[in-house]
């Protein structure tokens, strides 16, 4: 007979009956087990080479090894557990469901959801090189992540530089698109795969060169392109020497900026971290053929008094399972947790041995000691500039306080503005500001109803009666977010005229003691009701630049809906109504011809030459648009 579990006796009885049963069945299976609190939130997730080891040991008097695992156990009131076939399947799970979850006990990567990839369309006849924030199992070939978007954007615009590969998104097949070459063709940035002026073996092949510059193989393609010219050049082909010199020119000069770190020829992984209470910066320096071709650094959200090796860890774990290459060797600042399961994920990622290795001495401790140095600058910077994006926030809503004559810091900021096109898809946007930052969450957007007719006025009264409608005794100073919070300002894009609007309907609504202002764009004049003149803000005050932020974020979330809705309209009311037409084969039907007006004028046989899109349909499109 199974021995009872020893009591916890904290503060709260962790060990509830419906615990202390799943206790009793857990397996001895590897798996992952997801800790709940009493709002049935996932806190934290784990893997376990054994689920009733690993699980039980929460709960045994004297085995909290950190104030991290005696806080978690102390709001753990269930758990789940999934059972895998391996300790590799384990690891593989848990980093998707921290992904997912983000528990609050878990180390995890902030923002990785966000970080871009260049993305080569393999599965395309004639590829593309783009930038993309997802990997889905298309076909493609991806390379990332990076942490700098600019830095990417800059790289694939050097590519189509150097390399004259389409940047269309149009569908060419092998037989081309039947077009003549646009104006890339002409100056030379595309060598026209739509009107066949380039096989697909000579375009794959240059492909092929691209992949061998984002995976870092700069010189073992410029040896291939040096016999490359050499051999034009023997031909009499002076035009394609002179090309490829060029090309060379451009690759070595981005060559001779990578240091040279290793003799050994090796890929390798350099990886080193620093902290700052709950923050962590890892810097991972990527060296490929004993050269180091660049760096990233990733943020992570990590528990106060978590050990430097679960820093490492979870990172580990969560880089390399989105990253798109994996190196020979690995080197680490600190032994990971469980390094034989890591390891082995690993080696199954990259198809052949990883080494996961702790420098110890010699020229790779230098090279970990560097880039621990640039983890700890990079992550100096990040506070150094919070606190001075604080201090900032701070001095504007103060100088708001003074120069308005306001009680108090108005916590909660409101902007509104309006976006249409001669009245038509109108809209209003309400964007908020709590402690001089946006907070999104609480962005709203309103369709216009009043009238088709150009009237900011009436629209903008329209908003605010919507945003104010359930009146003063349904707002509260309480911080609870939602239309029941109290704004201390509300700020209107507009001047005089909108501003007395506004006023009049927030005296109707019992509101009127909201404080309000009007920012007119032209002269940045802010008026306020009852004072003939306008209040002139310091061009230079910290005040002044967050109203602006204000209206520019309140005028940019309008005209994104607005934006959104009219290009909604123009292609449904050509295409949606069309039957047999969905979401997408429209999109197809666009990127296939490249606009709605090039569907409308396509003939009959040029639509049966859409892939995949039945004859029947063709013909009802074709008699639909009444094409010739």
């Amino acid at each position: 007979m199974e021995e009872p579990l020893p009591m916890v006796t904290d503060a709260s009885d962790v060990i509830t009956a419906n615990i202390e049963e799943k206790l009793r069945l857990l397996p001895t299976k590897p798996g992952v087990y997801l800790m709940k609190n009493d709002a049935e939130e996932i806190i934290y997730v784990g893997k376990a080479v054994s689920l009733r080891n690993r699980v039980r040991s929460y709960f045994q008097a004297g085995r909290h090894s950190s104030p991290k695992v005696a806080a978690l156990v102390d709001h753990i009131v269930d758990f789940e557990y999934i059972v895998t076939d391996s300790e590799v399947e384990a690891l593989i799970l848990e980093c998707n469901l921290i992904k997912e979850h983000e528990p609050w006990y878990n180390i995890r990567l902030k923002d990785d959801k966000s970080y871009p990839y260049v993305k080569v369309t393999l599965q395309e006849p004639f590829p593309r090189v783009v930038i993309v924030r997802r990997t889905p199992k298309d076909g493609s070939r991806y390379f990332g992540p990076y942490t700098n978007a600019q830095a990417v954007r800059q790289t694939v615009r050097f590519l189509q530089r150097i390399f004259p590969i389409r940047t269309c998104k149009r569908d060419i097949g092998l037989e081309g698109a039947g077009d003549r070459p646009c104006l890339n063709y002409h100056i030379q940035r595309c060598q026209a795969p739509c009107a066949q002026l380039i096989s697909q073996e000579v375009y794959r092949a240059m492909i092929d060169e691209v992949m061998m510059v984002l995976e870092g193989r700069h010189g073992r393609l410029l040896e291939q392109m040096k016999m490359r010219m050499e051999e034009a050049a023997q031909d009499l082909r002076f035009e394609e020497a002179a090309k490829l010199r060029d090309q060379i020119q451009a690759l070595a000069a981005v060559v001779e900026k990578q240091k040279i770190v290793s003799l050994d020829n090796i890929d390798q992984d350099i990886i080193g971290y620093a902290r700052v209470e709950n923050l962590a910066c890892v810097q991972v320096f990527f060296v490929r053929s004993g050269k180091i071709i660049g760096n990233e650094h990733f943020f992570l959200d990590a528990p106060i008094k978590e050990a430097g090796s679960e820093i490492i860890t979870a990172f580990v774990e969560q880089y390399y399972a989105t990253a798109t290459f994996v190196p020979k060797e690995v080197l680490l600042p600190e032994p990971l947790e469980e390094p034989e399961v890591v390891g082995n994920w690993l080696t199954e990622q990259r198809g052949s041995k990883v080494y996961l290795r702790v420098p110890q001495r010699g020229e790779k401790r230098r090279l970990m000691e560097m880039v621990q140095k640039n983890a700890q600058l990079v992550l100096d910077e990040r506070i150094n500039r919070e606190k001075r994006e604080q201090a900032r926030r701070q001095q504007g809503l103060e100088e708001l306080q003074s120069c308005l004559g306001l009680d108090g810091i108005p916590h909660r900021i409101e902007a509104f503005d309006i976006s249409n096109i001669q009245g038509t898809e109108a809209v209003g946007s309400m964007v908020v500001f709590l402690e001089g930052e946006p907070a999104p969450a609480e962005y709203r957007r309103f369709r216009i109803r009043c009238k088709d007719t150009p009237d900011d006025y009436a629209m903008m009264g329209e908003v605010i009666r919507r945003r104010f409608a359930r009146g003063p005794e349904k707002l509260t100073t309480e911080v609870q977010g939602g239309f029941a919070q109290k704004p201390q300002l509300v700020l209107i894009d507009g001047g005089k005229g909108q501003l007395g609007i506004v006023r009049e309907i927030m005296r109707d609504l019992g509101v009127e003691d909201i404080f309000t202002l009007g920012l007119a764009e032209r002269l940045e004049e802010v008026y306020i009701e009852g004072r003939p003149d306008p209040v002139e803000l310091p061009r230079d005050s910290q005040a002044l630049y967050m109203l602006q932020r204000l209206r520019d974020e309140a005028h940019r979330f309008a005209l994104t809906y607005h934006r959104h809705l009219r290009a909604k309209r123009t292609t449904r009311s050509i295409l949606d109504e069309i039957p047999g037409v969905g979401p997408k084969r429209k999109k197809q039907l666009i990127r296939h011809f490249g606009s709605v007006q090039g569907v409308r004028t396509a003939s009959l046989d040029e639509l049966l030459k859409v892939p995949g899109l039945p004859e029947v349909v063709a013909q009802r499109i074709h008699q639909e648009l009444r094409i010739d």
